[in-house]
């Protein structure tokens, strides 16, 4: 597989990207937002769509440690 040249991956990051502003607008709702993923989706290399997604989970996820604060779970250690 050969890498995507600019015009490409400027593509793959603008579907990323509306993708995300979709699913910001709709709560993460899969449903409402399948036409930007179908386009994330042919506009991106699989190994890209795979970690775009990880990244989105992990963003979300740090946001909300950042927001809530972390509380380990009953029977863990404090470090």
């Amino acid at each position: 597989m050969s890498a995507p040249n600019a015009s490409e991956r400027k593509a793959c990051w603008s579907a990323r990207d509306e993708l995300w502003k979709c699913l910001d607008v709709h709560q993460d709702s899969t449903s409402a937002c399948e036409k930007y993923q179908q386009e994330f989706e042919a506009k991106c290399p699989a190994q890209w769509v795979k970690y775009f997604i990880k990244r989105r989970d992990f963003l979300k996820y740090k946001e909300k440690i950042q927001n809530e604060g972390y509380e380990p779970a009953e029977g863990t250690s404090k470090l």
